[in-house]
């Protein structure tokens, strides 16, 4: 059996993404969070070689956020529980800077634009029973 050039290459990013979770080795950042304003809850999980972050709920009248929003994140791990790289928000049109830092139950994410100069950290709190 012979696999196609994208087959192999999506094989070969599979593997690259799964050995940078394992060289983390510390708390996964997937699953259900909510951010530490009360104003949303999104669901971080597997999209392709990427991690995704979906927005699955909003709070009304919260501005600039719906449900479904995507943010793609393309980072790769740099220690036990943290990962660096870019976000792209497809609504938006906008990439970041990102760094993600994992614990058990809390997750912080600083974000960055315009090389640096307007950034934004959220705190965010693991959700469970969802």
């Amino acid at each position: 059996m012979t696999l196609s050039r994208g087959a192999l290459a999506a094989a070969v990013l599979a593997s690259l993404f799964a050995a940078d979770l394992a060289a983390a080795a510390g708390p996964s950042p997937f699953g259900l969070w909510a951010r530490g304003d009360g104003k949303t809850r999104v669901r971080v999980e597997r999209c392709g070689a990427q991690i995704c972050a979906v927005n699955t709920w909003v709070r009304a009248g919260t501005r600039g956020e719906r449900a479904g929003d995507r943010l793609v994140m393309n980072v790769k791990a740099v220690d036990a529980g943290r990962w660096s790289g870019t976000a792209f928000d497809i609504r938006r049109n906008r990439t970041y800077r990102l760094t993600v830092t994992v614990r058990d139950r809390s997750m912080t994410t600083h974000g960055c634009v315009l090389a640096g100069v307007v950034c934004r950290n959220m705190g965010w709190t693991r959700l469970t029973g969802e």
